[in-house]
């Protein structure tokens, strides 16, 4: 089991920054890939970016060259600092963590999430 804390959110004004943290607990030593989910009221959940337990990283096109993805295996926390902010940024987002359990030679994923923390970006 794994449990995951984000913190980080608010509000701010468009062109702003903000740095959200997601800190993990539990059985963190089997967390593969970590990633930042956002969510709007009425829409998908939509990836925002991930990072493998290597540090190679994916982004959303929507946010390149803007967010960026950090991982601190040792403090077992993963940030997500959003630079340059549009108010379309604005959403719920949600911290999520992907643990592979291998049985018989069957790999399974099992997915674990935060609660989430809101994110407004004002025009």
């Amino acid at each position: 089991q794994v449990q995951l804390v984000e913190s980080g959110g608010g509000l701010v004004q468009a062109g702003g920054s903000l740095r959200l943290s997601c800190a993990a607990s539990g059985s963190t030593s089997s967390i593969n890939t970590m990633a930042w989910y956002r969510q709007t009221p009425g829409k998908q959940r939509e990836m925002v970016t991930t990072i493998s337990s290597t540090g190679s990283t994916n982004y959303a096109d929507s946010v390149k060259g803007r967010f960026t993805i950090s991982r601190d295996n040792a403090k077992n926390t993963v940030y997500l600092q959003m630079n340059s902010l549009k108010p379309e940024d604005t959403a719920v987002y949600y911290c999520n963590a992907v643990v592979i359990v291998t049985t018989s030679l069957v790999p399974t994923p099992y997915f674990y999430w935060g609660q989430g923390t809101q994110v407004t970006v004002s025009s």
